[in-house]
């Protein structure tokens, strides 16, 4: 088994299609067949089977992925600990953030690292926090940039917190939830999630850890069917629509801080009770290799936020 073989069965059992595994590879579809087809005669046995869904490996090919998985993770710590020889004049990382996060932290750490390690590449892959986790425990990033699950999922990963931001209750202006506020510790007076029961919510689309953070908060309110008006990937669009009158939505602070609206929303702190924030972290996989490089960009992360918490 090369190195090549493993990337190839590896790349095809997660796309499900050669077609679509021949593109990411940047290889012919025919000559991919062709390679799977002489891995699978050197074995002796299938590694796929075609389904209406797509290949799915057989259990020979389930073993095969599981264990170039771990083998191409191998190749890979042993490449980042060369990169440490060359004192970082050269080497490469990898790492996950989502799309707002890419905006906010991305445009002040890359360009100071840059400037200290001019020889390290840097490859950046964007996701939602689930799509990030899923790439982490598979081994296909060093690191990540995101906000924390709000629970723990088992999932193997590490979370080393850099900051932490409060949720707040986003209502129209003058919406009679209002009347159920009090005064508040801070700036907002405070709004106990029970009396979001029956109210029209907008909501981003589940798998963002906006609305999962969301969810759990309205769980512990005993709110277990939300009336959910509209959801979408936006939330910039979503505080708009709350602005405009269509319903109410729970956003981090720093996230609702936006400057265009042309009607501000009344916003509402939530009880402590709740413990209603999010946490910006490093999520890396507990058992994966750091490179020098690797720590040497997270240190930068961790001084740009000790200069601003929120970034």
């Amino acid at each position: 088994m090369t190195e090549k073989e493993l990337s190839y069965i590896k790349t095809i059992t997660e796309e499900k299609s050669i077609s679509k595994a021949a593109k990411k590879l940047f290889i012919s579809q025919p000559s991919l067949s062709q390679y799977v087809k002489r891995i699978e005669s050197d074995l002796g046995t299938e590694l796929f089977k075609r389904t209406p869904a797509g290949l799915i490996p057989t259990y020979a090919g389930e073993r095969y992925y599981q264990t170039a998985v771990r083998i191409l993770a191998l190749y890979e710590d042993l490449e980042r600990e060369i990169s440490d020889i060359n004192d970082l004049k050269t080497g490469k990382i990898h790492l996950g953030i989502t799309s707002h996060l890419g905006t906010s932290v991305l445009t002040r750490v890359l360009p100071r690292f840059h400037r200290q390690f001019p020889g390290v590449e840097c490859m950046v892959t964007e996701d939602t926090s689930d799509g990030l986790e899923e790439r982490l425990a598979r081994r296909d990033l060093d690191f990540a940039i995101m906000h924390a699950p709000p629970e723990e999922s088992g999932s193997g990963l590490f979370y080393e917190l850099l900051s932490r931001d409060p949720f707040l209750v986003v209502a129209p202006q003058g919406h009679p939830v209002g009347r159920f506020s009090r005064p508040g510790k801070g700036e907002y007076r405070e709004l106990d999630l029970i009396h979001l029961q029956g109210q029209p919510l907008l909501m981003v689309r589940r798998g963002q850890r906006i609305r999962q953070i969301a969810d759990a908060l309205l769980a512990k309110a005993g709110i277990s069917q939300p009336d959910i008006l509209l959801s979408l990937k936006s939330f910039e669009t979503i505080q708009l629509l709350c602005a405009e009158g269509m319903g109410i939505t729970l956003l981090p602070k720093q996230y609702a801080a936006i400057t265009s609206l042309s009607t501000r929303p009344d916003y509402f702190s939530i009880p402590e009770s709740y413990g209603a924030f999010w946490e910006l972290c490093i999520a890396t996989a507990r058992d994966s290799y750091l490179s020098r490089a690797g720590e040497q960009f997270l240190n930068t992360v961790r001084q740009i936020c000790r200069e601003d918490p929120l970034f």
